[in-house]
């Protein structure tokens, strides 16, 4: 059985070290996509609907810690930063706003990939519950299967991925914009 391949958004401006980036990732067979600036990076996210990011924070279009912040308000996603900025504050600000990782450039291409890997392991273990229970409503996340009091019910895909994200937010106040931006923005990068 071959390994899944996970695809990683790099919003990096600094073209030598996307370069790098991607002879390094490509060479592990992660998927890429590559972008300078935060707007690009918000349009692939729904495109590309990546497993893991790698940011900057100096951007031609803003802080990075900004993008952190508006990923966070609808996507729990990998963040790792990879950044010149090596101030104690401002790696505790950015782990503090989001990020689940911050590598100091310049970097060991070595470490970085381990670093993915332990990213994308602790992003699967919290999707690994294999049953959601809200009320009589249960979701087998194995099975891709929904039950409403042991009746199956027979979805389609956007009502499956609408559904299964008010399970994993019960209880949670959602925006109309996390709600678009999470399920119909992964339904329709994955029927184009």
């Amino acid at each position: 059985m071959s390994q899944p391949k996970y695809k990683i958004l790099i919003i990096e401006d600094d073209k030598q070290i996307q370069k790098l980036l991607e002879v390094s990732l490509e060479e592990h067979a992660f998927l890429l996509k590559l972008c300078g600036t935060q707007k690009e990076g918000m349009s692939y996210m729904i495109q590309f609907n990546p497993d893991l990011i790698l940011l900057d924070l100096g951007l031609p279009d803003g802080d990075g810690k900004l993008f952190v912040q508006k990923i966070r308000e609808f996507s729990n996603i990998p963040i790792i930063i990879v950044s010149a900025r090596n101030g104690e504050q401002e790696i505790v600000d950015s782990l503090n706003l989001g990020a689940d990782d911050y590598v100091v450039k310049p970097f060991f291409t070595g470490e970085l990939v381990a670093r993915i890997n332990s990213a994308l392991r602790h992003a699967q273990k919290k999707e690994s519950t294999p049953l959601l229970k809200v009320g009589t409503l249960e979701l087998d996340l194995e099975k891709r299967e929904f039950r409403l009091e042991d009746v199956p019910l027979h979805l389609t895909p956007l009502e499956f991925s609408l559904l299964k994200f008010f399970m994993q937010n019960s209880g949670k106040a959602l925006t109309h914009a996390q709600i678009l931006k999470k399920c119909l923005g992964c339904w329709l990068s994955k029927r184009y």
